[in-house]
């Protein structure tokens, strides 16, 4: 909206409403960090994802409020800054929080534990080359390459590689959880009831997997 011709006072409406969708997600982020302060954390894999989807949202946030402002915004237009933002928002925003509540769930839907060398190392592939497939969109996008574009020029060709290797190795990643999930599935180390430390809920007393029907009499609650 910011760049098809309005007026200056209108321009300058749109620009303070999205400006303030930064004060519901910044409280958001306080928080899930308030949530954490202090608190006798451990850092099982399905910790380490809900880390990483709190930071990565973070960087796609603060891409965000730079889109916000009206002058910048006449540059950032329609190129590739605008898709570095949109994936660090979704692609962390939703792949990683599925990935952490996936890690966490797996025992109590499998009755097995899934295998913990294997999941960290599909958790530090994943943040480290989607860093590599999304971070450097925004250099392409402030140097002007724009988005969906079928070819670009030559001068975007050594960022675009290194974007392209970032996304090659991200969905190579996922190969490494298809396998943790069917491993997991076939065997491994029976989980408990209560697989993690301090988890609360009528879920976590029955056994894993949970049975067809969960409670024969209905559970006396505290």
């Amino acid at each position: 909206m910011f760049t098809t011709g309005m007026p200056v006072f209108a321009e300058l409406f749109f620009m303070y409403c999205t400006m303030l969708i930064a004060v519901p997600t910044g409280v958001k982020v306080f928080n899930w960090v308030a949530t954490m302060w202090r608190g006798a954390l451990t850092f099982e894999t399905p910790m380490l994802f809900a880390i990483a989807f709190i930071v990565l949202f973070t960087i796609g946030g603060f891409s965000g409020l730079m889109l916000a402002i009206v002058p910048a915004d006449f540059q950032y237009h329609d190129t590739y800054f605008v898709v570095a933002h949109f994936h660090y928002v979704l692609v962390s925003g939703a792949v990683f929080s599925i990935m952490a509540a996936a890690y966490y769930w797996l025992p109590k839907w499998t009755g097995n534990m899934y295998d913990h060398k294997l999941s960290l190392w599909h958790f530090w592939c994943s943040v480290i080359s989607v860093n590599v497939l999304f971070f450097p969109m925004h250099f392409l996008g402030l140097a002007g390459m724009p988005r969906r574009i079928p070819d670009y020029a030559i001068q975007f060709a050594d960022v675009n590689q290194i974007v392209s290797i970032g996304g090659f190795a991200f969905g190579l990643s996922q190969l490494i959880f298809l396998w943790l999930v069917i491993k997991c599935i076939k065997g491994g180390d029976k989980a408990e009831a209560k697989p993690w430390e301090r988890a609360e809920g009528l879920e976590w007393t029955v056994p894993s997997p949970a049975p067809h029907h969960t409670f024969t009499t209905p559970p006396k609650i505290d």
